[in-house]
């Protein structure tokens, strides 16, 4: 499950100038660059004869080992900071050496490139490994990306992304998949009248199956890399078109695969997050909650709830997805079923923000008030509700966490009540033969 740890940055040096990846073997070329041996293998193997970083033609395709970087990378992987906390994908910062001219020219070369990608989509990677690493650099080198032309292509990346060619190669499937979060999440264009930023839209998205299945691939095959920037992707995508949010939505995969990346172990807090949020817009449609419910989703909430370390903005998010879920039959049945579910629910109370303590007084008040369900009542009684509700309604509550307080109130009042009569009738019953 997500863990708040802090994170190790790996340094620049250590990583592939094609994959971004620590590199594993590291050779270097006559040009005295240095790139992870599978990496410029495959360079070289596709008919290239220039070095990528220098576009400088080879004199020579001899691969030299370089000892001492891949000693000082064993050195650094074998440290006790390294081995006890999760590595960070972000490179350190170095200065670039694109300018934006060569920005425009790897633009030119990528649009070229994307019209062969039905032949061949090997040597994709470079070009598109060097933009990545440039956008990631600096914020204002993504808007230079997606200003530069980045944004003209998204329509082709996002097209790309349904090609059988592509997924067949998912370290080059990965690379696309972050290009278009890249350029989706840069505000290019503004509001002229209200001074807004819009994020990039796309005229048309020419799209089908074969996009959904080709996210599904990646999410049920990929690295976890992968998995969390096509859940980036889903996110961006379902909130911004209409078309996409239908599109995935009708796969229960999709559900079942992103409820497994909130469940893995190694699920880091902005994989969690995209998730979260992606799933959050596909239940906009009532229709949906109900695949979240079929598809786990109540368990794996409830164990998110249950850990400690759960930041307080995954926690808000799991609440409202919770609370959304709980507005259908299904999604009732199986949280109320679920004990760890409604305890933690409670728990959560006055723990979190104002807007999560909501969330979490209105999925009690659905249960207990709108539905009155006796096993979510006994729950809540169980978990010390009561009290917490009780120093809810003296706190700076809005009005509506207030009334829906003191509808609970009055619930386990008459409960309470009830089981003292009850109590009381039972008794005389025994004593009236005397």
């Amino acid at each position: 499950m997500v863990k708040d740890d802090l994170y190790i940055t790996v340094p620049c040096y250590f990583r592939c100038p094609i994959s971004l990846d620590v590199m594993k073997s590291p050779v270097s070329l006559c040009t005295g660059v240095t790139y992870d041996r599978t990496s410029i293998q495959r360079w070289l193997d596709s008919g290239n004869n220039t070095c990528p970083a220098t576009m400088q033609v080879l004199q020579t395709k001899e691969l030299v080992p370089n000892h001492t970087l891949q000693r000082l990378i064993k050195i650094w992987s074998e440290s006790d900071s390294v081995q006890t906390r999760p590595v960070n994908i972000q490179a350190t910062h170095q200065p670039s050496s694109l300018t934006q001219d060569n920005v425009h020219e790897l633009i030119n070369q990528l649009e070229n490139e994307l019209k062969n990608i039905d032949k061949d989509s090997s040597f994709q990677i470079y070009t598109i490994s060097r933009l990545i690493l440039f956008a990631k650099e600096v914020e204002e080198n993504g808007k230079l990306l997606a200003s530069a032309g980045g944004a003209r292509l998204l329509p082709l990346f996002i097209a790309a992304l349904g090609n059988k060619q592509l997924v067949k190669d998912l370290e080059v499937f990965e690379k696309f998949v972050q290009f278009c979060n890249i350029i989706l999440q840069q505000p290019v264009k503004t509001d002229s009248v209200e001074g807004r930023s819009k994020s990039p839209m796309i005229s048309r998205f020419d799209i089908g199956k074969e996009f959904k299945s080709s996210m599904i691939i990646g999410l049920s095959q990929g690295r976890s890399e992968l998995r969390t920037a096509i859940a980036k992707l889903l996110e961006i995508t379902s909130n911004l078109y209409l078309e996409v949010r239908n599109l995935i939505s009708e796969d229960d995969q999709i559900y079942s695969e992103l409820l497994r990346l909130i469940a893995s172990v190694d699920c880091k807090p902005d994989a969690m997050d995209s998730s979260l949020s992606c799933l959050i817009c596909l239940a906009l449609s009532k229709r949906n909650r109900a695949k979240i419910v079929r598809n786990g989703g109540v368990g794996v909430l409830a164990k998110a709830l249950s850990e400690s370390e759960l930041s307080v903005s995954l926690t808000e998010k799991v609440l409202k997805l919770v609370e959304m879920m709980s507005t259908c039959k299904e999604g009732r049945v199986e949280i109320c079923r679920n004990e760890i579910c409604v305890e933690s629910i409670v728990k959560k109370v006055l723990k979190v923000t104002n807007v999560g303590t909501e969330h979490a007084v209105t999925i009690l008040w659905s249960l207990c008030c709108l539905f009155g369900d006796k096993k979510a009542q006994e729950c809540v009684t169980k978990s010390n509700g009561m009290t917490k509700i009780l120093l809810l309604m003296q706190s700076n509550c809005s009005v509506a966490v207030r009334q829906m307080s003191s509808d609970l109130l009055k619930v386990f009042r008459y409960k309470s009540k009830s089981s003292f009569l009850s109590c009381y009738d039972t008794k005389t019953i025994h004593i009236m033969p005397f």
